[in-house]
């Protein structure tokens, strides 16, 4: 039974400056995701959904709202070995410094993982959109035989710059590894990747930095024969490679890294298609969250065109096209909404407490009255006045400013933002 034999370890990440300004006062794995989720929801839905209930969650940078995420969501029944436990960075006497890197991370932490009993280590990111069933991944490894198992998928020529390439043999163990390739090496690491792949021009097999270690291995690596690595794809894979079996586990299903403002705005708008490729509503993959006890959500006078609205919302907009809009999103008559993710709220306002704030010249939370927003990220908890126009796109430049930033043409307000009447984008 794969729950007895296996552990996960769960990777916080570092800064995660390219998606700043939703890092800024949170880790990437808590960055709000369609709507009601957390990002680290995705990777420990995946160990639920495949019978791995026993997860650790290291963390480091503006972990606080991670952290609590975590021990509010999941919680397992008494009589169940599951858990999700949170290792934070700490100081030792054999270690004084913050994690160095992924495998300095889980090497600093194995004092802690180690206590368990298990004979493998699943080692996934927190920052990621997928659906996978790790059984699959598991069962091969085991039947290979393999000391590392790394989750690969099919990229192009525009992404495989990006990560780290490799090739395999026939058996699809792995013969040659690569990080990030510079785009003129690109036709000597070519790979059989399958017609359909081909066909789409992805040809280059890429890691999805999903791990599984045989523990022995893993420990001795970490603690004695690579002490000072600090980093699973450009040290640990590339030394073990021809010594070691390391065998590819290809995933042809969807996947995409959530590395930066345009990815993560990309990810959450493609939820409204209609078929969308990561699909909220499969009862055999889904993702689980933290219960919260919210109202249904209550729409007036409003066209909702290929959108989601979560619970506990209050929406009066006119229109609302290819948008998420997070729990507890109020928004005023006559506003449009376009082509954006409003992360929503923390907290409803009361009357007195909405009076109060009018009176001081400060908007009621939520979005005001005849409003535009378009290409839009709108982080929680912001204060949108009436007749604020805010239209993301090509024609804006860079800029961050105290209130909101713009990256690749869209424009992220940020968190707890005041936006005052009349203000344009």
């Amino acid at each position: 039974m794969i729950s007895k034999s296996i552990v996960a370890v769960i990777l916080g990440g570092g800064a995660g400056s390219r998606l700043y300004p939703l890092t800024s006062t949170r880790s990437k794995p808590a960055v709000p995701i369609g709507g009601k989720y957390r990002l680290v929801d995705i990777p420990i839905s995946n160990c639920i959904n495949s019978d791995i209930n026993r997860m650790f969650v290291l963390t480091q940078y503006n972990s606080a709202s991670l952290n609590k995420h975590i021990k509010n969501a999941y919680q397992f029944s008494n009589f169940s070995s599951g858990f999700v436990d949170i290792l934070a960075a700490e100081q030792t006497p054999d270690s004084l410094g913050w994690f160095q890197g992924t495998a300095d991370a889980v090497r600093q932490s194995l004092k802690h993982i180690g206590n368990n009993d298990f004979e493998y280590v699943l080692i996934l990111s927190g920052d990621q959109l997928y659906q996978m069933d790790f059984r699959e991944m598991f069962q091969n490894h085991i039947d290979k035989g393999a000391d590392i198992s790394i989750a690969t998928i099919p990229v192009g020529d525009r992404e495989a710059p990006e990560f780290g390439v490799l090739k395999t043999n026939n058996d699809n163990f792995i013969t040659s590894f690569i990080e990030k390739p510079a785009k003129e090496l690109l036709p000597d690491w070519e790979s059989d990747t399958g017609e359909e792949m081909k066909e789409q021009g992805r040809k280059y097999l890429a890691s999805m930095g999903i791990y599984i270690f045989n523990r022995k291995f893993l420990f001795d690596q970490l603690l004695v024969e690579k002490k000072d690595a600090t980093d699973f794809g450009k040290e640990i894979i590339p030394a073990s490679i021809n010594k070691q079996k390391v065998v590819s586990y290809q995933y042809d299903g969807y996947w995409t890294d959530i590395g930066n403002i345009y990815s993560f705005y990309e990810a959450n708008l493609a939820l409204t298609l209609e078929i969308p490729p990561f699909n909220l509503f499969d009862n055999t993959k889904a993702i689980f969250s933290r219960a919260r006890m919210l109202p249904p959500m209550k729409i007036a006078n409003t066209q909702v065109v290929s959108s989601i609205l979560a619970e506990g919302s209050i929406i009066h907009a006119s229109k609302i096209v290819n948008s998420v809009i997070g729990i507890r999103t109020r928004i005023g008559v006559d506003t449009v909404i376009l082509d954006s993710y409003l992360m929503g709220c923390d907290y409803y306002e009361t009357i007195a407490e909405m009076a109060h704030s009018l009176e001081r010249g400060i908007p009621k939370l939520g979005i005001g009255e005849r409003c535009h927003i378009e290409k839009v990220l709108l982080d929680k908890d912001c204060r949108i006045g009436n007749d604020v126009t805010i239209k993301g796109g090509p024609h804006l430049e860079d800029i961050d400013h105290a209130l909101y930033a713009v990256k690749d043409g869209i424009v992220v307000v940020k968190k707890r933002a005041i936006i005052p009447d009349g203000f344009t984008i």
